[in-house]
């Protein structure tokens, strides 16, 4: 099979992790974009990205690339594509776009326009067309134009890749799977200490630390990805991919936990670690943050998403400043990280982060910050280490 180039898409700040990511799975001449890392692999490589990646929104496929500055331009362009090679004139397809244009304002008339060259190629060859299918399209498409570069795509994945098919409940804020595995990934979590989510809502952090932990497949649970049904789509060679990569999973020999004071959280989280099959691993508690101690002994990793007062109403100056003594008086030997859009309550921690990492929690600009507790004071630490 040969190679051909593909677009993995990502969150803001997680360039670096995602080419990591990558590499380690064996993607060649692997190249970091904004919000995007380009690479290249054949098509069992295509499937194995699209179960593997933890920190991937989608995988494109770019099949064409032409300059467009007109509606005339456009439809040219499109129809430079034989798209018989991809759809048949019984299927439906959809498109997705995305501009940065002075030449276009408006992505629906994009799509629009393309849908038109499409399917008039269709009628003018086979006299029948393919039709639009927004839910359930046999073909993805994804046109992106910067100022009057166009790029055409296909979605290899089809819905986006956070949705990972184990989390059926939720609560009223949840963590975005890619984002919560990206936030792991950034802290550093390799499955080699004790983890806790002290807040952990619907668990979404606990099942994503537990399959890096275990080195499962982050995908492994979805239903389906776009390529499957793709006009070459080979069951047998995914079905070999999927072998191997679960024959890579690994032990675990530390406790995950998390608390949530709220009971009905603790039962979906419960729920949703049930249909990730990770009861095994993870271990949840209905508890309030603030009256917990430390329960481990060795180090210990905590990534939280505590909330930033946006949908919930509370007292954020109050409450960060419990989360900061709570850390330092009951959590010795802990690497504690969480994510916040709420720049203000930081300042109420009333503790100095060792790191502060940019990233966004959808249209919220946020800061993923690391405190370090140290076991006893932070001189006697680093006496000892001048010692040693």
């Amino acid at each position: 099979m040969e190679n051909f180039k593909m677009v993995a898409k990502t969150f803001f700040g997680f360039e670096e992790i995602l080419a990591k990511e990558l590499q380690q799975l064996g993607a060649q001449e692997v190249e970091i974009g904004t919000r995007m890392v380009s690479f290249k692999g054949d098509k069992g490589f295509m499937y194995k990205a699209n179960l593997s990646l933890r920190s991937a929104l989608k995988i494109l496929k770019p099949i064409y690339h032409f300059r467009a500055f007109n509606d005339q331009s456009l439809y040219k362009g499109i129809q430079g594509i034989d798209w018989s090679k991809y759809l048949n004139a019984n299927q439906t397809f959809v498109i997705d776009t995305t501009i940065h244009s002075d030449h276009f304002k408006h992505s629906q008339f994009v799509s629009q326009k393309a849908k038109d060259a499409i399917v008039d190629q269709f009628r003018d060859k086979f006299g029948q067309r393919p039709s639009i299918d927004k839910d359930f399209p046999d073909l993805r498409i994804n046109i992106h134009i910067d100022r009057d570069q166009c790029s055409v795509s296909l979605d290899t994945s089809g819905a986006s890749l956070h949705h990972r098919g184990y989390r059926t409940a939720t609560n009223i804020a949840p963590i975005n799977e890619v984002l919560a595995a990206g936030m792991l990934l950034l802290s550093g979590w390799d499955g080699s200490s004790d983890f806790l989510d002290p807040m952990c809502g619907s668990g979404t952090i606990l099942v994503e630390a537990a399959m890096i932990a275990c080195n499962i497949p982050a995908n492994i649970n979805r239903k389906e990805f776009a390529f499957e049904k793709w006009n070459d789509w080979d069951n047998d060679l995914f079905d070999q991919i999927i072998d191997a990569l679960m024959k890579r999973t690994r032990e675990f020999h530390h406790t995950i936990m998390g608390y949530d004071k709220a009971p009905s959280a603790v039962q979906k989280a419960k729920d949703n670690v049930q249909n990730a099959n990770l009861e095994d691993y993870i271990t949840i508690s209905q508890a309030n943050f603030f009256e917990t101690n430390k329960e481990t002994f060795g180090p210990l990793q905590m990534v939280f998403n505590p909330p930033y007062g946006e949908r919930l109403d509370i007292d954020l100056e109050r409450f960060y400043r419990e989360m900061g003594d709570t850390l330092k008086n009951n959590y010795p030997n802990t690497n504690a990280w969480f994510i916040t859009a709420n720049l203000e309550a930081l300042k109420y921690v009333g503790l100095r982060p060792s790191r502060k990492i940019k990233l966004f929690n959808g249209s919220l600009e946020a800061r993923l910050v690391k405190y370090e507790m140290y076991e006893g004071s932070k001189r006697t630490k680093f006496q000892q280490q001048q010692e040693d």
